[in-house]
């Protein structure tokens, strides 16, 4: 189940400072699942935002919403 392969990829998160580092680097939620998946951790971007608001261990998921470009 995707749920429980995103808590556990958080789980280890809190405890890989690099790993941490290339998760807040990252652009997208899909770039956050792209690294989870090459750990053989498999969720969506799209399930990691809908994820957003809730906390694992001492890791709380937050949406940030960036404005986009505007011509």
């Amino acid at each position: 189940m995707a749920l429980d392969q995103l808590k556990n990829f958080l789980k280890i998160m809190q405890s890989d400072p690099g790993l941490k580092e290339r998760v807040l680097a990252s652009a997208t939620a899909d770039d956050v699942a792209q690294i989870a998946l090459s750990m053989g951790f498999e969720f969506s971007g799209d399930e990691l935002l809908r994820f957003s608001g809730n906390k694992v261990g001492k890791v709380t998921v937050r949406k940030n919403d960036v404005p986009g470009e505007y011509n």
